[in-house]
């Protein structure tokens, strides 16, 4: 584990790189005066967009703000290759990471996003300003870093449906509550009422694989005179990719001569998307001169479906494994119908060479012929190559809010909602089979479901009191009511039955996600009550400072009191200083707290086991040291400058140091013992036997997380026409301080260096007549990874450098055809050099920066009316 603090000279590193990029968006600097009027004003209008997002004074420009916010626009979001929002905003937010998940159970449904290094639950997300509700889906498997998240699903949220995206890159959990220590992102609705726009996309990967269909609209029209209706939709369809290499041990079936194994016997790739339906509405309507009253709501509904890990005929615990004879030699899993002991004896299947459908005994149990035929039954008759599950699932998320706001006579100001939420996520297991059950089992399964809901209300006011000062303090405050419950819902019968050959050493369950019991499934909730004060003030023109504290009491833990206070000093007409310092927390999640799982993963030996994930307080988890959880606690610090030059170029540098104590995880796969398993037997938990490990959220270590953003926006005339720069930066670096014995060191490993400690874009985007041309430069710095949590981790992910392109060409003015290509120059991660059961086929590493699956490449048709 590391201890020392990062050195001076990294952050010193971090800001040259930065000014060396920026030297590149500037260079024509000496000839700004040459500028047309025109770019000039196209280069102020950037840094003026307004923030709602950071304050509940008079909404703010981006530059006038004292904590770093970026403000992304409709056209940054349609000028880049991905389809899916949290790859939209890695591209131009400097600090938000994102990988692929192949094999990572739920993760593959809903992919966790980091932003400034930290887990996917510690940033905010709000629409039009209003809480979102969270994913039923946690995490189980989260690449280290998100392990045991509960965040937000964002992908539910079309692009089309998008005025612009705040992101405020600062802790805020004073202003907004809990899981706003890495910052917040608005998303902020069109709310047009007349025009729209259609588009159709069509994309691939330059293997031949990944097809992707998109089809998506926007419209505005009128409610009243006095009032609008925007509503977005988005169906979207792709194809699954592989970028495998067969498994050593598959490889060995084959030499032997099984010619029942799939070549490769194991995916990695993206899933299948076999349907995505996202709907936005957004209604406003003006009820007088001040007041409005409002209308905002989604629905969504995606059917995903991935791989899983290979399953050997051999090997398989639970469904091949027989253990070994007296003299080491393995031996077949074989099951006696009839019982042991009664009836026909079953005979002892020895796996003497590499492929025991060539053992004779083997030969006499698969005879059905026979009465030991017949009696005598091994999986291996059912999936002679052995089997490789696939796993997904459909998730549905739906929200409603509805409200008024406006403003009193006396200058209160007052906004009051009610916020309504749910995500559901229904898995889904095929090819596979419930050992238990014998030849009877089922190989399609619908394992269960869990469903998040939330209900809060607000009511916000504000007013501005002049104290004599040149400018009024402005204050805010209001209360929040917010009540939360996580159901569990029972899979169907077979994915979690007992079957009569569980007692023989057979695996209970669907292999590989085992199905919720209905003993288990049940719902939990609880709510919490908040009261909040802000207060914002211009001491001088060019000094503001703000202060926000917040209290919160939750019905499961208690209460907590958090504040926050920035500054802002504007030290010339070109320059200004700006920082803050604030106390967070993020609550544990009520999923945290109550769900129960098992997956199958690789075990602390580098063999796949089935790892239970229970909650803190299950008899399972008090044996190996659960308790209750407590609310994860944070300090932030942040400064930095704002420079707006007269040239044109706009440039934030923002440092930032959290410290974050009794983060909650899931612990790393802790070995049940037979002594173990017995105890808990006698204490009446039936299903102790089946799980080789356990894990459990726990508050168990502390990290501190420091790093440097820089920001910068340029324009010029060049070649007729004009070119805009952007440079999005940011180095971050993350200390694991203090841990437990719980947690690994490779899982430390994986908190402190999976994501790329540097990593930036720079793009140019050239506007000539009817054509524009993009081109997007991406760095991501080197990581390191240990995916499998295993004995064999994969080490030094060296750093990568890609290029976007794209081409766009307006036919009149409703017409525009664009061309283009991600990762043009189709770029891969080091290939993996240990094509073993550790690294069970995969040709790169899964959690690279930049993905596994190469240049993708797109064509869109967009009609604006």
């Amino acid at each position: 584990m590391k201890t020392s603090l990062t050195p001076l000279t990294k952050h010193l590193r971090s800001i040259f790189a930065a000014s060396a990029a920026l030297s590149l968006l500037a260079f024509n600097t000496a000839v700004a005066q040459e500028q047309s009027a025109q770019t000039e004003q196209e280069a102020a209008d950037d840094v003026e967009k307004i923030a709602v997002v950071g304050t509940r004074a008079a909404p703010r420009s981006v530059g006038a703000s004292p904590v770093p916010i970026d403000i992304i626009s409709e056209e940054e979001f349609k000028n880049q290759g991905s389809t899916d929002m949290v790859s939209m905003l890695q591209t131009v937010v400097p600090s938000f990471n994102v990988n692929e998940q192949p094999i990572n159970d739920a993760s593959t449904l809903v992919r966790p996003a980091n932003l400034r290094g930290m887990a996917s639950d510690h940033t905010l997300v709000l629409v039009n300003g209003k809480r979102r509700h969270r994913s039923a889906v946690i995490t189980f498997l989260g690449g280290g870093l998100s392990d045991g998240a509960q965040g937000p699903d964002i992908s539910v949220i079309p692009a089309g449906a998008l005025k612009q995206v705040e992101v405020l890159r600062d802790g805020a959990a004073a202003q907004y509550g809990s899981d706003a220590i890495a910052g917040v992102v608005n998303f902020v609705l069109k709310d047009n009422d007349e025009g729209g726009v259609a588009e159709a996309r069509y994309g691939s990967y330059y293997e031949g694989d990944g097809d992707m269909m998109q089809v998506a609209g926007n419209i505005g029209l009128p409610l009243s005179d006095n009032g609008f209706i925007n509503l977005s939709g988005e169906y979207r369809t792709a194809d699954p990719t592989s970028r495998s290499v067969q498994r050593d041990d598959a490889a060995a079936l084959i030499d032997a001569g099984n010619t029942f194994v799939a070549n490769p016997a194991q995916i990695w790739g993206n899933p299948e998307i076999k349907d995505d339906i996202k709907l936005f509405a957004n209604l406003g309507l003006e009820l007088s001169n001040s007041a409005q009253a409002y209308m905002f709501g989604n629905y969504a509904e995606r059917e995903v479906e991935g791989g899983f890990y290979y399953r050997n005929p051999h090997t398989r615990g639970g469904v091949n494994d027989g253990g070994v004879d007296a003299d080491g030699t393995p031996l077949l899993l074989v099951g006696d119908l009839d019982g042991v002991g009664s009836g026909v004896e079953c005979p002892t299947v020895r796996i003497s060479d590499g492929n025991v459908l060539d053992d004779a005994d083997y030969g006499l149990i698969a005879d059905n012929s026979t009465a030991v035929g017949a009696n005598c039954f091994a999986f291996n008759e059912l999936f002679p190559g052995g089997f490789t599950p696939r796993f997904g699932g459909t998730i549905t998320d739906m929200s409603l809010v509805f409200g008024t706001k406006g403003e009193l006579a006396n200058e209160v100001g007052y906004d009051v909602s009610i916020n309504l939420g749910q995500n559901e996520v229904d898995f889904a297991i095929s090819n596979t089979v419930n050992p238990s059950l014998g030849p009877v089992t089922p190989t399609s399964f619908k394992p269960g479901r869990y469903t998040q809901s939330e209900q809060t209300f607000d009511l916000g006011l504000t007013k501005p009191v002049d104290i004599g000062m040149a400018d009024p303090l402005f204050l805010a405050g209001g209360f929040q009511y917010r009540h939360e419950s996580y159901e569990s819902f029972a899979g169907d019968t077979a994915s979690y039955e007992i079957g009569p050959l569980a007692s023989q050493g057979f695996g209970i369950g669907s292999n590989g996600f085992p199905g919720l019991s209905a003993r288990s499934q049940g719902e939990a909730s609880r709510h919490n009550i908040a009261f909040y004060l802000d207060a914002e003030m211009y001491l001088t023109d060019n000094f503001l400072v703000a202060g926000a504290v917040r209290y919160e009491d939750f019905s499961d833990f208690g209460d907590t009191t958090k504040g926050k206070i920035s500054a802002r000093w504007q030290l010339t007409d070109a320059i200004a200083l700006r920082g803050a310092f604030s106390t967070g927390f993020k609550a544990p999640t009520i999923g945290q707290t109550n769900v129960r799982n098992v997956t199958t993963a690789f075990g602390t030996d580098g063999e796949l086991i089935d790892r239970a994930t229970l909650p803190p307080t299950d008899p399972i988890s008090v044996q190996k040291g659960g308790t209750v959880l407590t609310p994860e606690e944070s300090e932030s610090i942040s400064f930095g400058l704002v420079a707006n030059f007269d040239n044109g170029l706009f440039m934030t540098i923002d440092y930032y140091n959290i410290e974050l104590t009794d983060r909650i995880s899931t612990t790393s796969g802790i070995k049940l013992t037979d002594e173990d398993i017995a105890e808990l037997l006698a204490q009446g938990v039936s299903d102790a036997s089946s799980f080789s490990e356990v894990s459990f959220f726990t508050n168990d270590f502390d990290t501190t997380t420091e790093g440097v953003d820089v920001v910068a926006n340029y324009s010029q005339e060049m070649f007729g026409g004009d070119t805009r720069y952007s440079l999005a930066y940011n180095w971050t670096s993350t200390e694991v301080d203090e841990a437990s014995d719980n947690i690994s060191q490779e899982r430390i490993r994986m908190l402190e260096d999976n994501l790329p400690s540097s990593r930036w874009s720079l793009t140019a985007n050239h506007m000539n007549g009817d054509w524009r041309v993009l081109a997007r430069l991406n760095y991501f710095g080197s990581i390191y990874e240990d995916h499998l949590d295993s004995a064999l981790p994969i080490e030094d992910i060296s750093s990568e450098i890609t290029l976007d392109l794209e081409v766009g060409y307006f036919i009149g003015e409703t017409i525009q055809l664009v061309v283009g290509a991600k990762n043009a120059l189709d770029e891969y991660p080091d290939e993996n050099t240990l094509y073993d059961n550790e690294v069970a086929g995969a040709a790169y590493p899964v959690t690279s920066p930049i993905g596994i699956n190469g240049g993708f490449y797109y064509a869109r048709a967009i009609y604006t009316f």
